[in-house]
């Protein structure tokens, strides 16, 4: 990022608010925090292939943009909590078991590439918007898109992108069920499949990561809005302040962008959307 970006961008997401905090005193249950404050654990939930949001890193830890913010939110744990030997266990999910884990209590927050959408909500709960991204197609260089009207689309079954690309998209199209996002680009790679359906940003991350990275192109089309989230219980509304002060205290500082750099650097300085994103969710304390 040029120097005179960076500053522009920190200046924008640093700005100063006024106001005070309410005195309203509400009778809720804070089952995660007590059970942390017992066990001195936090558990997290990661994906093992959202590159480069939640992976398994070179060293087989979990390693990604969100594995980042929510290390920031353990930091701020043992800080609020007074829990300074408090430990960070993690715990791999997938798009089928992320939702159980977390209502079965398995993992107490998902650090992963979870859309926070309306029908989600009737299930779990959401953080404050970690990112800002849509749906889009990752093909082979020899590909030709076309009208995207007769193509095999590999994709995951039960994702935001399943359902609206199947909306989206009519014709002679032939649905690919994968389990995973490295399947998806392995379907591609293989041609068992022409193109691999997800978030723009994950296919850019598989691309980035691929052995051969020229071999692929991505769809000029977007066809969703993606709005990222930390996915946690509902009804725990202590434990997701906590979570939501760390990410707002976050925004409000040069290190997002120092977190930024570190997983999209090779593709550029973040768009306006996604710096207006960080100024508008770092909230005033």
């Amino acid at each position: 990022m040029t120097g005179a970006r960076r500053l522009a961008a920190f200046a924008v997401i640093s700005l100063a608010f006024g106001g005070c905090a309410s005195t309203e005193t509400r009778a809720v249950s804070a089952t995660t925090l007590d059970r942390i404050k017992t066990s001195k654990t936090v558990i997290f939930g990661y994906r093992d292939s959202s590159v480069p949001f939640s992976f398994v890193g070179p060293d087989g830890k979990p390693a990604g943009y969100s594995v980042d913010l929510c290390q920031r939110v353990a930091d701020d744990l043992r800080r609020d909590l007074q829990l300074p030997d408090l430990d960070v266990k993690w715990v791999p999910v997938t798009v089928e078991t992320r939702v159980k884990a977390l209502r079965e209590m398995t993992i107490d927050l998902e650090c992963g590439s979870t859309t926070n959408t309306l029908s989600r909500q009737a299930e779990v709960d959401f953080s404050l918007t970690t990112w800002i991204t849509g749906g889009s197609l990752l093909g082979l260089r020899d590909l030709s898109f076309g009208d995207f009207r007769d193509l095999r689309i590999a994709v995951i079954s039960g994702t935001t992108t399943e359902r609206i690309l199947k909306t989206a998209l009519t014709g002679d199209i032939r649905w690919v069920a994968v389990k995973d996002h490295a399947e998806g680009r392995s379907a591609v790679e293989t041609r068992a499949a022409d193109v691999y359906a997800s978030d723009r940003d994950i296919l850019v991350g598989l691309i980035l990561t691929a052995a051969d990275p020229t071999q692929f192109v991505l769809a000029d089309r977007y066809f969703s809005y993606e709005p990222y989230a930390l996915m946690l219980r509902r009804g725990d509304p202590e434990f997701r302040l906590l979570v939501d002060r760390s990410l707002a205290r976050l925004y409000r500082s040069a290190e997002i962008l120092q977190i930024y750099d570190r997983w999209f650097g090779k593709i550029g300085e973040p768009g306006t959307l996604l710096v207006a994103m960080w100024a508008i969710s770092g909230l005033p304390e």
